[in-house]
C-alpha cells in the first residue's frame, strides 16, 4: 500500500483541505491525525453558543467515525506527534513511525497564556476548540459573573453572546479601545457603545493583577486598583501560530509556519494551512483565507500544482449589538481615513493619494455598503 497523504488538525483547515482533495482524488489513502476527539465543527461557532444556546455537543456537526466515512480516511483521535523526519517522509507518534507521501500541518494556533497571581488560577478558561467550550459551559452551569480578558475580536464577540446568554460580563484589557490594530477608533466606540448598552462593563487600560477565591466566587483585582467579583474568567488574550514541532524539524518559521503560494514549506513534500501558516508573508487567523488555501493545496496534491491567491478579505465580526465589518488595508500600503456617520452607524474608508479604496470598517446600518465596497478593494494576494 502507498504511503498516504497526512493532515494533522481536524479543525476547518484540515477538514476543508480533505474534503476538497477527495472531490479530485477518491483513492489516494488519506490519513487525518487529531489531537481531540475528531469532530467536525465550525470554529466561528464557539462564540455563538451562549446566544444560540447551544451546548458543545450542540455545535458539533459530526463525529470522526461519520468524517472518516464521509472522506475514505483514518482518522486518529485524542493523538500528538511527537517530531517530524522531512528526510525520511515519516512522522513520529511517541515509538511508532508513520511514513507519508505528503504531509499537511494544519493544527492551528495555540491560545496565549497570561501567568496570574492568586489561588484561582484553575478558574481561567481559554476557548480555542469545542474540548475548551464544553470545559467552560460546564464551569459556567448556575454562575452568572463572567470576565473577560482581552478586547480584540474574540474578546468581544464572547462578551456580546454571553451578554445574550443571560451572564453579567465585565471585559478587562491593557488598551485605549476594543479591537486595537483592527478597528479604526471611530469603528471601535461604536461597537464599545453597542455592548455597553447590552450591559457589558469595560476596564480598558488596566490588567488582570491577581485572583483569588472568595465568598463562593472570585475576587480579581486589577492593577489600576479596581475589584471585581466574578465567578469565572475567560482568557481572550490572543492566539500564537503552533510552530515548535515545525521549527524542530528544521522548517522555516517565522510568526507561522512559513509558506509559499503553492502552501509548501521549505521541505518538499510539506506544506501548511490555516492559522498556523504564514503564506507568503502572511498570516491570517480568518476563515476566507483558510477556504481558498484549502481549494488551492488539494489542487496541488492531486497533481495540479495550484498557487493561492487572496482576493478582498472582509472579515465579519460577530457583535450583533454593533454589526460590524472590517477590511484592513493591506499590509505595506499607506492611506488616509476618513469617517461618515455618528453613533452606532459607522463608515470608515481608507484610501490612498490616488482616491483608490484599501479598506474600510463598517458598524450598524453601514454594513449594508460592504458588497459595494469589495468590488473597489485591492486583492491581499494577488
Amino acid at each position: 500500500m502507498s504511503a498516504p497523504v497526512v493532515i494533522v488538525g481536524t479543525g476547518l483547515a484540515g477538514y476543508n483541505l480533505a474534503k476538497e482533495f477527495r472531490k479530485l482524488d477518491g483513492e489516494t489513502p488519506l490519513l487525518l491525525i487529531s489531537a481531540d476527539d475528531g469532530r467536525s465543527y465550525s470554529k466561528p461557532m464557539l462564540s455563538t453558543g451562549f446566544g444560540k444556546n447551544k451546548d458543545a455537543d450542540g455545535l458539533a456537526m459530526a463525529e470522526a467515525g461519520a468524517m472518516a466515512d464521509q472522506l475514505k480516511a483514518e482518522i486518529r483521535t485524542h493523538t500528538r506527534i511527537t517530531g517530524i523526519d522531512p528526510g525520511h517522509r515519516r512522522l513520529w507518534i511517541g515509538e511508532e513511525a508513520v511514513e507519508y507521501r505528503d504531509l499537511v500541518l494544519a493544527w492551528g494556533a495555540e491560545v496565549i497564556r497570561v501567568p496570574v497571581e492568586g489561588d484561582a488560577g484553575d478558574a481561567v478558561f481559554p476557548i480555542n476548540d469545542l474540548e475548551d467550550y464544553a470545559r467552560f459551559r460546564n464551569a459556567a452551569a448556575g454562575k452568572k459573573r463572567v470576565l473577560v480578558l482581552g478586547a480584540g475580536l474574540i474578546g468581544c464577540e464572547f462578551a456580546n453572546d454571553l451578554t445574550l446568554g443571560g451572564y453579567e460580563v465585565e471585559l478587562v484589557a491593557p488598551c485605549e479601545q476594543v479591537m486595537p490594530g483592527l478597528l479604526h477608533p471611530a469603528a471601535a466606540a461604536a461597537v464599545q457603545a453597542g455592548l455597553e448598552g447590552l450591559g457589558v462593563r469595560f476596564h480598558l487600560g488596566p490588567v488582570l493583577a491577581s485572583l483569588n477565591h472568595a465568598d463562593g466566587g472570585l475576587d480579581a483585582h486589577l492593577s489600576d486598583g479596581t475589584r471585581i467579583a466574578c465567578d469565572l474568567v475567560i482568557s481572550a488574550v490572543g492566539l500564537r501560530p503552533r510552530t515548535a514541532l515545525a521549527a524542530a524539524a528544521g522548517l522555516d518559521v517565522n510568526r507561522g509556519v512559513m509558506v509559499d503560494r503553492h502552501l509548501k514549506t521549505s521541505h518538499a513534500n510539506i506544506y501548511a494551512l490555516g492559522d498556523c501558516a504564514e503564506v507568503d508573508g502572511i498570516n491570517l487567523l480568518y476563515v476566507m483565507p483558510l477556504m481558498a488555501c484549502a481549494r488551492a493545496l488539494a489542487q496541488t496534491l492531486a497533481g495540479n500544482a495550484t498557487a493561492v491567491s487572496y482576493g478582498p478579505m472582509p472579515v465579519t465580526v460577530k457583535t450583533p449589538a454593533c454589526p460590524l465589518v472590517v477590511s484592513p488595508p493591506p499590509r505595506g500600503l499607506e492611506g488616509a481615513w476618513t469617517v461618515e456617520g455618528a453613533g452606532a452607524d459607522i463608515k470608515a474608508l481608507c484610501r490612498d493619494t490616488s482616491g483608490r479604496l484599501l479598506g474600510y470598517a463598517l458598524t450598524g446600518a453601514a454594513v449594508q455598503e460592504k458588497l459595494a465596497l469589495n468590488r473597489e478593494l485591492p486583492p491581499l494576494l494577488a
